[in-house]
């Protein structure tokens, strides 16, 4: 099992990107999926996350401005960053629960990370 992820890139301050992450390989079904962001020297935060049902939780530095939400037939998750600061600059990386065929657990997945750079 693998997630895929992309879109990232340089913007400048007040731009936009949607990134894009894609689960593949032996899925049975996914639960939550979600984003998270790093910068160097610092830990791993969440940005948002979305249940299988639609249920979202999102850091209060991003609300109002990025929009998480998934397509459960594609088993995507995508992440609207609207309105980008330069304090938004981070590697941002995909996660996700799936369940695998033939499995009653739950494997917790993630992505390599996709750059986002805003410059101001």
């Amino acid at each position: 099992v693998q997630l895929q992820a992309s879109g990232g890139g340089v913007v400048q301050a007040g731009g936009s990107l949607r990134l894009s992450c894609t689960a593949s390989g032996n899925i049975y079904s996914i639960n939550g999926m979600g984003w998270y962001r790093q910068t160097p020297g610092k830990q791993r935060e969440l940005v948002a996350t979305i249940t299988s049902g639609g249920n979202i939780n999102s850091a209060d530095s991003v609300k109002g401005r990025f929009t998480i939400s998934r397509d459960n037939a594609k088993k995507t998750v995508y992440l609207q960053m609207n309105s980008l600061k330069p304090e938004d600059t981070a590697v941002y990386y995909c996660n996700a629960d799936i369940t695998p065929h033939f499995s009653n657990r739950i494997v917790n997945i993630w992505g390599k990370g996709t750059q986002v750079t805003v410059s101001s």
